[in-house]
């Protein structure tokens, strides 16, 4: 039977909550919890573009290929997508402080592991172990927010944990361009075994464990084994896409097993007693737009970046370091756009702030699909500032709209929501705009072989010329002399810039389908209800 206490919980707009009792000591302190959370968080964002400069090493290093290298990041994602609402549930159901500390302890363990690995298949198989204690470690970070501060003070919070992400997201390519430069690619995952120890002592000696009193009290199985399908079916299409082709018959098997669970899921889910996630969430409007714009913010970001370590690497002929100075401007606008986003959004809501984030980020992919191979530092920096300013409004506000916008006993959940997300637009973005790359390398890179004169290559040195193109390498075989191999790599630095640029064009699309979504937002009844006892 359906359970009509649960749907009508989720459907009324959250009840203020009660400003928490002021902590006594270390444990349960506000601002000593986020400051603990934020560690562990750290190690979580950082590894979603750490890796990104470090794949061009890993390549060499094990003999990988293009798709080996882009495993390495979609399995990450695909286990965080997948497993990111349920985790949520398991805060809600045990405990935010319990599901945190374990996921910091396994997510130290699995990057010490991808450390000591010495071929393709075992990193890309403790990735997908990062991914899912990754997935514990998120939502219950935010539960854990959620519940230690008082209303008025939230967003506020949650602009410095937004700062941490994407300071940490920003920041993974400039840290990890010095590890793989003067240490060893392994070096970029053995740092978080010293990192999560720290959060993990940190944890133990502040974090509080709170519960909200309907919290749940039983767990949802075929539910959570219908959504995790439907997740796994949609990620794992997305992912193999464009290596089975768009047209193709597995793609599209995969994608309507994805229709299929959801649509199973969302039957079943309004008649268990206590649904993993109440369908009447999706009533409020604000929390679902926010849920869509993280989808569609993540594309624009993720998909972007993949390509540009490339092209500052291998087109510009960077070092690893050098790559990650230049990414410097898009770090430092982060860090300092994030709390002074919390504080705009405190005071005027997330709407406009964060219409005018994904403009800001819509006009940067534009400006980047305008980068050349002799394109000056400057002009660069100008587009990757302009992208972390837009970015910093985005990852606070739609945070704050989809869990200020859920109940208390659901905020694990909204956590996980927020973060499946963005991990779903995480690898849509590396998917799709990795497929508009590789066509248009595809398209162009006969002629403009052709154009330039050089030797005709057969359908198979085509092919593999195609796959080194696709990441800024001339494929220039040993013994070329030197007027021939410059002519190869500009050639194929052409072709490659042309995928990008079009890559980064779609992206800028989508970023303008993000400031409409924006629009449909706004604060989180509780913030509101905090904000205006704030002022009484």
């Amino acid at each position: 039977m359906t359970s009509q206490t649960t749907v009508e919980k989720a459907d009324k707009a959250p009840e203020p909550v009660s400003a928490p009792a002021p902590a006594k000591g270390l444990r349960g302190h506000p601002w000593l919890t986020l400051f603990s959370v934020a560690i562990g968080v750290m190690m979580v964002a950082l590894d979603g573009t750490i890796v990104a400069i470090a794949n061009p090493a890993i390549q060499k290093d094990l003999g990988a290929s293009f798709a080996d290298v882009q495993w390495i990041t979609n399995g990450y994602f695909l286990a965080l997508a997948v497993t990111l609402i349920t985790a949520g549930k398991l805060g809600d159901r045990f405990g935010h402080r319990q599901t945190f500390l374990i996921g910091v302890v396994g997510f130290a363990a699995a990057s010490g592991a991808i450390g000591l690995s010495d071929s393709i298949a075992l990193v890309v198989t403790f990735r997908v172990f990062q991914g899912l204690f990754g997935a514990l470690l998120m939502p219950a970070a935010l539960g854990l927010l959620r519940a230690t501060f008082p209303a008025e003070k939230l967003n506020m919070a949650i602009g410095i944990w937004g700062m941490v992400i994407g300071a940490s997201t920003a920041g993974g390519p400039i840290l990890g361009g010095l590890l793989v430069q003067h240490v060893s690619w392994q070096s970029v995952f053995f740092i978080n075994v010293p990192v999560g120890v720290i959060a993990l002592v940190l944890g133990l000696v502040i974090l509080k464990d709170h519960r909200a009193e309907n919290a749940p009290r039983s767990f949802d199985v075929l539910g959570i084994a219908l959504l995790s399908g439907a997740m796994f079916c949609l990620v794992w299409a997305l992912i193999k896409a464009p290596t089975w082709g768009w047209g193709d018959g597995l793609t599209w098997t995969f994608l309507a097993a994805s229709v299929l669970c959801f649509a199973l899921f969302a039957v079943w889910e309004t008649r268990v007693k206590e649904p993993l996630i109440p369908l009447a969430l999706f009533r409020s409007v604000p929390l679902s737009a926010g849920v869509v714009l993280m989808v569609l913010m993540a594309i624009a970001f993720m998909g972007g970046l993949f390509f540009v370590t490339f092209y500052l690497q291998n087109v510009h002929g960077m070092s690893p370091v050098d790559s990650g100075l230049h990414l410097l401007p898009l770090t430092g606008m982060m860090i300092v756009g994030s709390p002074l986003a919390g504080a705009m959004i405190t005071k005027a809501g997330p709407r406009i702030p964060l219409a005018g984030g994904m403009l800001l980020t819509a006009v940067a992919m534009y400006g980047m699909s305008t980068l050349e191979s002799g394109t000056g530092s400057g002009v660069m920096s100008l587009w990757f500032a302009l992208l972390g300013l837009g970015l910093a409004p985005v990852m606070v506000g739609a945070t704050e709209v989809i869990v200020g916008n859920a109940p208390m006993e659901l905020s694990g959940v909204a956590g996980g929501l927020q973060q499946a997300a963005m991990q779903i637009g995480g690898s849509l973005g590396t998917a799709v705009l990795g497929a508009v790359m590789a066509s248009k390398v595809d398209n162009d890179l006969a002629g403009n072989w052709a154009a330039a004169q050089l030797p005709k290559l057969t359908p198979g040195q085509l092919d593999q010329a195609s796959e080194a193109v696709q990441v800024g390498v001339g494929p220039v075989p040993k013994g070329t002399p030197a007027a021939l191999a410059e002519k190869i790599t500009g050639v194929a630095h052409d072709t490659f810039i042309s995928g990008m640029s079009l890559a980064c064009l779609v992206a800028a699309g989508v970023a303008v389908v993000a400031v409409l979504v924006a629009l449909l937002t706004k604060r989180g009844a509780n913030a509101e209800a905090g904000a205006g006892a704030a002022h009484i």
